[in-house]
């Protein structure tokens, strides 16, 4: 058995060593395609939301990350801050990146 195994590791000199790019291109392709299945269209999707949140107006009526609908009343550009009415004499300040959509804009 000793014999055996040493005459097969002094044979021809083992497997050849292919191109070391060759070694690594399925996991290239793998990254590649994350890229384009994940990463992207995640980025996309948090540039859209980006640019809601900065065009959000007062008036527009808008769902918040905690499900609260309301609609806003003013807005405190320095602090970040979002004034929104949610009944007749219930306003609340919130974060405006809690802001997750807006439902409609307000009527030009």
């Amino acid at each position: 058995m000793i014999y055996l195994a040493g005459m097969a590791g002094a044979g021809g000199g083992g497997a050849q060593q292919g191109n070391p790019l060759m070694n690594f291109l399925p996991l290239i392709l793998i990254i590649v395609i994350m890229y384009f299945l994940l990463l992207r269209p995640q980025a996309k999707k948090q540039k859209e939301h980006r640019a809601m949140l900065e065009a959000l107006e007062k008036g527009d009526k808008v769902v918040t990350t905690g499900g609260i609908v309301g609609t806003i009343a003013g807005i405190k550009e320095k602090e970040n801050l979002l004034i929104v009415k949610i009944a007749d004499t219930v306003k609340i300040e919130l974060s405006r990146s809690a802001v997750a959509q807006v439902l409609n804009k307000k009527a030009s």
